[in-house]
C-alpha cells in the first residue's frame, strides 16, 4: 500500500522537525514537504497534493484558519488535522467548521498524533473524545452563543487581528503578515471596537492585552 502523504505547517522549526522524526517511524505515513507560512503552504500543498495538512491555527505570516479554507477550494482533495496549542473549544468549532476534519492538542500524545492522521486520512472526523463531547453541547446549546466573549463575538479575521494587537504588533505588521493592507487592518480594528464595545483605540490595546494574556478580556 502507498504511505499517507503528509505535509507539515508549522511557524516553529523544532516542531516541525519533532514530527518529521516522529512520522519516520510509522511505516504507512511519510512526510512529503514542510512550511511555515499560510502562502507557501498553499502553493506546495496545490502542487504536492498531499493525503493529509497536519497545520497549526498560529502562523508568524498569514492564518492557519485562512488556510484551511483556501484549501477546500483549491486543494479539496487534502485532508486537514490541526495540531495547535489553542485548547479552547470555540477554537476547535472555527477549524471544523473552516474545513478542518481533525483537532488534536500538541500535549497529546505521539501516538494520538499518529493515529488522527490516519483516521483523518480514511475520511473520519478525530478529536479527543472530551473535546467531542464540549464541540457537541455547545453546537446544540444556545446559552453558549449568549456571551460577551470576544471568540464568540468577532470573526475568524477579526479575533486574528485581535490577538496580534494583544501580542504587540502594529497594525502595519499585522497588514504585512496578513497580506492585507494597514487601512484593512484598521477598518477589523473599528469592526472589533464596535462588537465589543470599546471606546476608543486605548480600550481597544486594553483588552487586546487582556485577551492575549488571559484569554478573555
Amino acid at each position: 500500500m502507498e504511505p499517507i502523504r503528509v505535509y507539515l505547517v508549522d511557524d516553529h522549526p523544532l516542531v516541525r522537525e519533532w514530527l518529521t522524526n516522529l512520522l519516520r517511524m510509522e511505516s504507512d505515513i511519510a512526510v512529503i514537504g514542510e512550511a511555515d507560512d499560510q502562502a507557501s503552504a498553499l502553493r506546495d500543498i496545490e502542487n504536492l497534493t498531499p493525503d493529509v495538512a497536519v497545520l497549526d491555527l498560529s502562523l508568524k505570516r498569514g492564518s492557519g484558519l485562512e488556510l484551511i479554507k483556501a484549501l477546500q477550494q483549491r486543494a479539496a482533495g487534502t485532508r486537514v488535522l490541526v495540531l495547535s496549542m489553542h485548547e479552547q473549544i470555540s477554537d476547535v468549532e472555527r477549524a471544523m467548521r473552516a474545513g478542518a476534519r481533525g483537532y488534536v492538542m500538541k500535549r497529546e500524545s505521539t501516538s494520538q498524533i499518529v493515529s488522527a492522521i490516519r483516521n483523518v486520512h480514511h475520511g473520519k472526523i478525530f478529536a479527543a473524545p472530551d473535546v467531542l463531547a464540549q464541540l457537541t453541547e455547545r453546537i446544540f446549546s444556545q446559552a453558549a452563543r449568549v456571551t460577551n466573549s470576544p471568540r464568540e463575538l468577532l470573526s475568524d479575521r477579526e479575533l486574528e487581528v485581535f490577538a496580534r494587537l494583544g501580542a504587540g504588533q502594529s497594525t502595519r505588521k499585522i497588514g504585512d503578515d496578513l497580506g492585507v493592507s494597514q487601512k484593512t487592518v484598521q477598518t477589523y480594528c473599528a469592526r472589533i471596537k464596535e462588537k465589543l464595545a470599546l471606546s476608543d483605540a486605548a480600550e481597544l490595546m486594553q483588552a487586546a492585552v487582556r485577551f492575549h494574556d488571559t484569554g478573555s478580556c
